[in-house]
């Protein structure tokens, strides 16, 4: 079920996204050649925890939530995913050093007062390949576009056929099919799944209440995936190298609200001309 929310809650779902763009914007303050993944990982649960609020991925299991480990479990060890190069998503922090040159995803969640905020940033480590700058630039304008199309009265169908009209329109990149965005709100992942391209069924309309986590994932090769042994990071069966950006966006009446994004999305949306709420 598609849970839509008030203004109170929306309300609230932004002071838990305020939370993330903070954790992520120490994390990518942390990003440089040298850092261990275990570091990045320390900074952003330090940051989520100070300001009350508890990470999202820590110790989750999909389909179930919050899961402490044990015998038998493998719910998340970790308060961010890291996934660096050819990994596209959920992967788990370790004592991997970065090194000049790599890209690194960080996907990042954190609940406050019982609402979830959830968002991803792919970083360069140093200086990265123009085909790597590249990649990173239209996987994060992909995700632009989409929330631009987060108009009333528009389809969840648009949103993915905007993210693929990018991402076509700037070169020839690999689009992950397996795995895309999602409802969010007292749960992490809600209804409905939002696919980043164009699909056949419209979808049902978007209104105000309506919350979704938009997160385009390309590659620079093909969009098969594989699962790793550690049955939790997903890489380019080819070995390419992949990004992955996202936001928690509302929709309202006035347009998009980007509760992850400290200005509500102002800056980015207005270059596409598209409105903000006086909110933002």
């Amino acid at each position: 079920m598609i849970q839509l929310k008030t203004d109170v809650e929306v309300a609230k779902m932004r002071l838990a996204g305020l939370v993330v763009a903070d954790a992520l914007a120490a994390v990518r303050a942390a990003v440089a050649p040298g850092v261990t993944l275990r570091d990045l990982d320390a900074v952003a649960e330090q940051e989520i925890r100070s300001r009350g609020a508890v990470p999202s991925f820590l110790d989750y299991l999909p389909g179930v939530g919050y899961v402490p480990r044990g015998p038998g479990r493998n719910s998340f060890p970790a308060t961010i995913c890291a996934s660096v190069n050819d990994e596209i998503v959920h992967g788990i922090p370790d004592d991997r050093r970065l090194v000049g040159g790599d890209v690194v995803s960080i996907d990042c969640g954190a609940i406050l007062d019982g609402w979830h905020g959830d968002a991803a940033v792919t970083l360069p480590v140093g200086r990265v390949s123009d085909e790597a700058a590249h990649l990173l630039e239209v996987c994060e304008g992909s995700l632009w576009a989409g929330i631009a199309s987060m108009q009333v009265g528009q389809r969840l169908r648009d949103i993915g056929a905007a993210i693929e009209d990018h991402v076509r329109g700037a070169g020839n990149f690999g689009i992950v099919a397996d795995y895309g965005g999602h409802g969010i709100g007292t749960e992490m992942h809600q209804d409905p799944h939002v696919l980043n391209y164009r699909a056949r069924p419209r979808g049902p309309k978007l209104v105000p209440g309506l919350v979704l986590a938009i997160e385009p994932m390309i590659s620079t090769g093909r969009a098969e995936t594989v699962l790793l042994d550690d049955g939790w990071t997903v890489a380019t069966a080819d070995g390419s190298l992949s990004a992955h950006f996202e936001h928690t966006v509302a929709i309202t009446a006035d347009g998009p609200w980007v509760l992850t994004a400290l200005d509500g999305g102002a800056s980015a949306l207005s270059s596409l001309g598209v409105p903000t709420p006086a909110t933002a």
